[in-house]
């Protein structure tokens, strides 16, 4: 017999997510699961007990009934004591859970013998898991919606405008943490705007922040910072220091501060003292999405928004709920990934596999056993390269051109050149004195041509295709002029409309070559504040 997938209304206050969406309880069903949801548990989502009827689900008209019948429940929250005390012994519960946070609850789960999924406890370093990585999904709701509080206690544009009225200056962002919520707030206030900056204790997010529009700030300090699996660690004194100095100097400077940065299983970091909440101008913001584990800034009151120093500090808990029908959708769809794994035969059945790494971070108690920690997941090492190496294969640019994989050796550089002296010396004993030289010239030009056009990465070639068009114009032009005959007065000889021809082909080319760096310098400027 099928199980049933319970889904009750989330009692946390604030909480406004529910575990799934209707759109996702057509795919439960098509597994082979039956779903009940408890009445009105997707109200402050935006999803009506009409809308789970339609789909498929029942509806039940109380939490008791709800726990009472359902094998799996899916949360949001971990359950409080009086949701756990509904439970029945069998069930299995998944959900945020926070193992390392929550102690107590976990002993009372595992008194109720149920068998408890952590979410959050997912193994993120498996690239199979990213579907499932609710954690991913959360904080990027989290990171867009922190920037759209800032931008409402700010008070003015984000980007910069020319009116009648004056000049106004874009606003400056600073995003302490370019973890996923960090990337997100840098990309929104980059799109409304801003001139944002951003900065991590890990260094190989740099590429990423300036991807999306911001400017990677550099500690003064060199000290590897990444802790594994997406996170950071904590970093040394010295390092702290030198940090503490960076964020000072950005708060005189900012007009917003977005804070993110979170170590697993500890407090959230002090990086924003109150003597630089001091020395922000009147008006400024400082959002922090650390507040729920204690924030980032000194002065930050979880749950509240408060003004110190004429600066507005945001410690909302609920940013990703503040989203709820969005954030829904996303976590319903990673627990419906998560369902796959577990019911692979699509019979209505799950089983929690130990041999699949991915469901065996996730298990943190296995009929009443604490199973948490996790061993860390077995990666397979990446495969051995072959001892006789194969011809590098020419690949394709995003412009169609073929480029070698690897740059071209001394020695098969030298054969080459010494091949074409041969060919030179060949052509130029046997050949006419004029051919030599336009041949020469025509080498030339392939060759310039290449290094050119060619030998440019591709993610360069839109900014310098003006460049490489005016060298080409020039390239033509030579060639044009090598061919052309003595000038003659007589238009009516094939010389003198070659003549012509080149006086038309210069006109052409002058015209390629200052529209060409025109349109470079107006694209250009696009990306200038």
């Amino acid at each position: 017999m099928s199980l049933l997938i319970g889904v009750p209304r989330e009692v946390f206050a604030g909480e406004k997510r529910v575990a799934t969406v209707p759109d996702v309880v057509e795919k439960l069903i098509k597994l082979g699961f039956r779903v009940v949801v408890e009445s009105g548990a997707g109200e402050l989502a935006n999803f009506s007990d009409d809308a789970y009827r339609v789909a498929g689900a029942e509806i039940a008209g109380s939490a008791a009934q709800l726990w009472s019948e359902a094998d799996i429940v899916f949360k949001v929250r971990g359950p409080s004591d009086a949701e756990v005390e509904l439970m029945r012994a069998g069930s299995t519960l998944i959900s945020f859970i926070w193992p390392a946070q929550n102690p107590e609850l976990m002993q009372k789960l595992a008194a109720k013998k149920v068998t408890v999924l952590a979410i959050d406890a997912l193994p993120r370093q498996l690239s199979r898991a990213q579907k499932m990585d609710a954690l991913t999904s959360q904080a990027g709701v989290a990171g867009y919606r922190a920037v759209i509080e800032a931008a409402n206690g700010f008070g003015r544009f984000f980007n910069g405008q020319i009116t009648a009225a004056g000049k106004v200056p874009p606003a400056k962002v600073f995003i302490a943490g370019a973890g996923v919520a960090g990337l997100a707030a840098i990309g929104t206030a980059a799109g409304l705007g801003a001139i944002v900056r951003a900065n991590d204790t890990r260094a190989e997010v740099a590429d990423q922040v300036k991807s999306l529009g911001g400017e990677f700030v550099k500690v003064d300090y060199e000290e590897e910072g990444s802790g594994g699996g997406g996170y950071a660690k904590v970093m040394s004194e010295g390092f702290q220091q030198a940090q503490r100095e960076m964020y000072a100097k950005q708060a005189r400077e900012v007009d917003i501060i977005i804070t993110t940065a979170l170590i697993p299983g500890k407090p959230a970091p002090k990086l924003i003292t109150a003597e630089m909440v001091q020395s922000m101008k009147p008006g400024s913001v400082i959002v922090d999405m650390a507040a729920e584990q204690g924030g980032n800034c000194e002065l930050t009151v979880p749950g509240e928004a408060v003004v110190r120093h004429g600066v507005t500090i945001i410690g909302y808990t609920d940013l990703v709920s503040r989203l709820s029908r969005q954030s829904s959708t996303l976590y319903a769809t990673n627990l419906f990934r998560l369902t796959e794994e577990l019911c692979k035969t699509k019979d209505g059945l799950i089983n929690v596999n130990f041999e699949d790494d991915a469901i065996r971070g996730l298990t943190v108690i296995k009929d009443g056993e604490i199973t948490w920690p996790a061993p860390a997941p077995k990666i397979p090492a990446a495969a051995a390269k072959p001892a006789a190496a194969v011809a590098p294969v020419a690949k394709k640019s995003s412009h169609g051109h073929g480029e070698p994989s690897e740059p071209m050796s001394h020695q098969k550089m030298a054969v080459m050149f010494g091949i074409a002296a041969a060919l030179f010396w060949i052509i130029g004993a046997n050949a006419p004195a004029a051919f030599l030289g336009h041949f020469t010239v025509f080498v030339l030009a392939c060759f310039v041509g290449y290094m050119v056009v060619w030998n440019v990465k591709p993610a360069l070639h839109t900014p310098l295709m003006s460049v490489t068009n005016a060298v080409s114009s020039i390239i033509a032009i030579g060639a044009l002029v090598q061919i052309a005959p003595p000038l003659t007065a007589d238009i009516s000889r094939p010389d003198e409309v070659i003549r012509w021809l080149a006086v038309g082909a210069i006109v052409l080319a002058t015209i390629n070559m200052f529209g060409g760096f025109a349109v470079t310098q107006r694209m250009l400027a696009m990306f200038r504040k």
